[in-house]
């Protein structure tokens, strides 16, 4: 069993196939799925979705590219959400200074915000870090995140910022960059991140996998994570799976 822990297939170039994006990741043995929030006109599709299907679970959150939508009312709407059962974490949350770095102090404040009502919540938080690293570091540190548990979403730091994020207690979430050719740091943490710390998710519809690189992603292919993580650390495909399922089961309670 699998578990992809990220992935927006609550987007609309899913909408007319969703039974067979569903039915594809159960023929590969991704058994549930986490679909994160970006920005608060989402949430109502997430969580409709997520009442539907028993194997999905959602997150929200307002995406650092979105931070413009974060107002007292998307503030009370977060809490609201997180009160449902299928609503498992805050996310994705976090900084991102490589589109727009205009915004660096406005991102904080609501990364902290956020981070402070997951733990009102007592949920995780799912946290999107591109190039910011150490202000996402400090900032999850400052606010004591892990005590409601941290997913670094999506990782793309190196061994070494991962080593510190795991001495924190954070866990490491590898996707589809893992299995590209020249992603040697990519790579080497996936080699090196103990193996209770890891989580698998495919980001979908972005970063997709090799042998799909290049086309749309989509949960049945954090299959090739997991195949690529075994075939780096020398273990079993069966070994990568079990443990990065019952990370998941243990963190986000799913």
């Amino acid at each position: 069993m699998l578990i992809d822990t990220h992935s927006h297939i609550d987007m609309e170039n899913y909408k007319d196939r969703f039974e067979e994006v569903l039915q594809t990741a159960k023929e590969y043995g991704v058994e549930k799925i986490v679909i994160p929030g970006v920005e608060p006109s989402g949430f109502d599709r997430i969580l409709s979705l997520c009442e539907k299907y028993e194997n999905l679970y959602g997150a929200v959150g307002i995406h650092p590219e979105e931070v413009n939508s974060y107002t007292d009312e998307a503030e009370d709407l977060i809490k609201e959400f997180l009160k449902h059962e299928k609503i498992i974490a805050v996310g994705e949350i976090g900084l991102d200074y490589y589109w727009d770095k205009s915004q660096t102090d406005r991102q904080k404040e609501i990364f902290e915000k956020q981070i402070l009502i997951a733990k009102e919540a007592k949920k995780p938080v799912l946290v999107h870090d591109r190039e910011a690293h150490l202000d996402t570091f400090e900032i999850l540190k400052k606010t004591n995140a892990a005590e409601v548990g941290v997913v670094m979403h999506c990782f793309s730091g190196s061994p070494e910022f991962a080593a510190e994020c795991v001495k924190e207690g954070f866990y490491i979430a590898l996707g589809g960059v893992t299995t590209f050719k020249n992603a040697k740091k990519a790579k080497e943490v996936a080699k090196k991140v103990p193996l209770d710390r890891l989580l698998l998710e495919t980001d979908a519809p972005y970063m997709t996998p090799v042998p799909f690189r290049g086309k749309e992603n989509q949960p049945a292919y954090v299959k090739f994570v997991a195949q690529e993580i075994a075939t780096l650390r020398g273990i079993s495909f069966e070994e990568v799976a079990d443990a990065t399922t019952k990370n998941a089961q243990r963190l986000l309670k799913i």
